[in-house]
């Protein structure tokens, strides 16, 4: 099966390059940005593919195929492809994802693992190791994996994810040492990659929790009043949402399940529960008031964990382009 998923993989990849830069980028804005970070991962470390390849893999193709006896990947065209489908600002980061090579291949392993023992395996590094590795994760799995570590540590951690501006081709092949100790090719050709900075901080710290993210920006707060209300501002949290259009309002709702979104609203302010009710069928909203009445007191922990998966699911649909985020900060890019 595994066999199988691969050589899907490859041919798709294949069939990219070979379309070239424009046609893909069409292909490329109808997929997720997992799919398009795969297909992006496999287009940079394909080899030269011979001509009788490429006209097994598909007729329609032979024209474009013909023009030369190999499908050479050209970097530049991986990045002209993503940049038309994505756009600047989101194609920047998978750029600097795709296009690190082997050296962010043990940071693979870490993204199967649950927190507990992602944690585990790397508390013991150095904080600025760690921080490195957990810039590379999803931003939910970060903020798991952080609350493992004990305070200190998560506080060093995180202080140095915001003043991170960047990650040098020397810091990606410590940490894949750190985790895999096998590596292959060179880090003098890879450039510096987008990561870390005041947004990256925000969005792990979304994750946490209300106690440790209160710990956390406290002790930011002490080092630099300054960042800390960087971060702040940069961070999205449940009533946020009230700056999403309404019909962003209604994508969310049809991925939201009914008992987590009464959950969600227990603990959520009176004009967060009203634009709720008026993005949805006047029965459908009427339900949802008695249940809200009916329902007795919750845990506050309960509401957090329902307002944290409704913004998981919100950031997912921005990422997809079904919909755009707004931050405290005004940004109305999608994120």
């Amino acid at each position: 099966m595994a066999k199988d998923a691969n050589e899907g993989l490859e041919k798709s990849a294949l069939l990219l390059l070979t379309l070239g830069p424009d046609e893909a980028a069409e292909i490329l804005k109808h997929l997720s940005p997992r799919e398009v970070q795969k297909l992006g991962a496999g287009m940079a470390k394909m080899s030269p593919q011979p001509r009788e390849r490429v006209n097994g893999l598909l007729d329609e193709l032979q024209l474009h195929a013909a023009k030369g006896s190999h499908i050479e990947p050209d970097e530049e065209a991986i990045r002209t492809m993503l940049t038309k489908a994505l756009g600047d600002e989101r194609a920047a980061n998978l750029i600097s994802r795709v296009l690190q090579g082997s050296d962010t291949a043990g940071i693979e392993s870490l993204k199967w693992m649950d927190a507990a023992t992602a944690a585990d395996l790397i508390k013991n590094e150095h904080p600025q190791i760690i921080a490195t590795i957990l810039v590379h994760l999803e931003y939910d799995h970060a903020g798991e994996i952080i609350k493992h570590f004990t305070d200190r540590l998560r506080n060093d951690v995180l202080l140095r994810i915001a003043t991170l501006d960047g990650v040098q081709p020397t810091a990606l092949k410590e940490l894949n040492e750190a985790l895999t100790r096998v590596l292959s090719g060179s880090a003098s050709s890879l450039k510096k990659a987008s990561m870390g900075g005041t947004r990256h901080a925000a969005d792990i710290l979304n994750f946490v929790g209300s106690a440790a993210e209160t710990a956390i920006l406290d002790n930011v707060r002490d080092y630099d009043p300054d960042l800390a209300q960087r971060i702040l501002d940069e961070m999205f949290v449940f009533e946020n949402l009230m700056d999403v259009d309404d019909r962003g309002i209604q994508v969310i709702l049809r991925e939201v399940q009914g008992d987590q979104l009464i959950l969600a609203l227990k603990g959520a302010q009176p004009e967060m529960r009203e634009k709720i009710f008026k993005n949805m069928s006047s029965r459908a909203a009427e339900m949802l008031r008695e249940d809200l009445e009916t329902r007795g007191p919750v845990r506050l922990s309960e509401v957090e964990s329902a307002q944290k998966e409704i913004l998981k699911t919100a950031r997912r649909l921005s990422e997809e382009g079904q919909l755009m985020l707004g931050g405290k900060g005004g940004d109305d890019a999608f994120v």
